[in-house]
């Protein structure tokens, strides 16, 4: 293991960790902002009423058995 830290220096190694996970958290974070079910900000948007544009089916008749 001390042979990789010779090739790579620590400091630079761990601040390029830290800004890659902190991009990816970020990342992360605003896809699931830019949905309905995760946004904890707006909260769950809900679908507009269509019950309005409906009516229901009329019964249908029963059908003879033969």
């Amino acid at each position: 293991m001390w042979r990789i830290w010779r090739l790579f220096d620590p400091l630079r190694t761990m601040v390029a960790q830290a800004i890659f996970l902190f991009a990816l958290a970020a990342m992360i974070h605003l896809i699931l902002l830019s949905t309905n079910k995760f946004n904890w900000l707006d909260g769950a948007k809900k679908p507009a009423a269509t019950t309005g544009q409906y009516t229901p089916l009329p019964p249908s008749a029963p059908t003879a058995k033969s």
